[in-house]
């Protein structure tokens, strides 16, 4: 064992543990799902793509709590939330009661992100060691090396990170509910024109994030301005299509994420503001 095992907080090496298991659980969660629902649509196989691509981010979050990354709380809230409403929307099928093996894994994946949630935001120890900055390239007497480096701007708060990360999931939850769009084109194929349209607003909100996070950071008041309005005119482009091409079904299984992630990147620069005058 090397001296920084030993020293490391036990605190943090059962966060990780609990990060290792709520990825495994969303993986089994996800099969039981695929194999009890009634019908394996193309609608079910984009649902359980995107779940399942979100183990990758628990491996990542993982990653970042071993390298005691300051950004690992807010990455891991976002997390939790989205994860139980990718996984809590296709645990429900269309029609009848879901199936028990997929409610109770379900409801141990609501209790493990629950845990993460709480570990992350509540346990001294995990919050007093989720402080460093991300390694960068700096020059040194003895030449050019990759070490921690702090920012030469005034520290964002864990509030700014937050609305920060939950922005940049824009993109993919629009992206999700449009490429399911396209399999239901074979009935209505008048609305092409307008998943296109969805496609291309998709992939521009993820630039338009990204542009606006670069000056949230950087302590900019019209950014945050800027990011409040960007998130209103996501959901009234995202949830009306929703709404008109998959339903009502498809606006809660496909709009509520994007709405409580929505509601979220608010409260965070919210919370900031406050914060800030305090």
């Amino acid at each position: 064992m090397t001296i920084d095992a030993e020293r490391r907080p036990r605190a943090l090496s059962v966060l990780t543990a609990l990060l290792l298991a709520t990825a495994a659980a969303t993986v089994v969660v996800e099969v039981f799902n695929y194999l009890y629902a009634p019908s394996h649509g193309f609608g079910l196989a984009v649902r359980t793509g995107w779940a399942l691509l979100r183990t990758l981010g628990w491996l990542l979050l993982v990653r970042q709590v071993r390298r005691n990354r300051a950004v690992a709380r807010p990455l891991g809230l976002i997390l939790a939330v989205t994860t139980i409403f990718a996984v809590g929307r296709l645990v429900v099928p269309r029609s009848g009661l879901p199936p028990l093996p997929g409610v109770a894994g379900f409801a141990v994946l609501v209790i493990l992100c629950g845990a993460v949630v709480a570990m992350l935001y509540r346990h001294p120890v995990v919050r007093e060691h989720l402080v460093r900055h991300p390694n960068r390239l700096v020059f040194t007497r003895d030449g050019v090396r990759m070490q921690e480096a702090a920012p030469r701007r005034a520290p964002v708060t864990g509030w700014l990170l937050t609305a920060r990360i939950t922005a940049f999931t824009y993109s993919p939850l629009m992206l999700v509910p449009c490429l399911i769009s396209f399999g239901e084109l074979r009935d209505r194929p008048e609305w092409l024109l307008a998943v296109l349209f969805w496609l291309a607003t998709g992939i521009g909100v993820s630039y338009a994030v990204l542009l606006g996070t670069f000056f949230l950071l950087r302590g900019k008041a019209g950014a945050r301005r800027y990011l409040g309005w960007l998130t209103l005119f996501v959901l009234l482009w995202d949830l009306p299509l929703c709404y008109f091409l998959l339903g009502v079904d498809g606006l809660i299984r496909d709009g509520a994420p994007l709405l409580v992630a929505g509601l979220l990147t608010w409260y965070a620069l919210h919370r900031a503001v406050k914060l800030e005058a305090a």
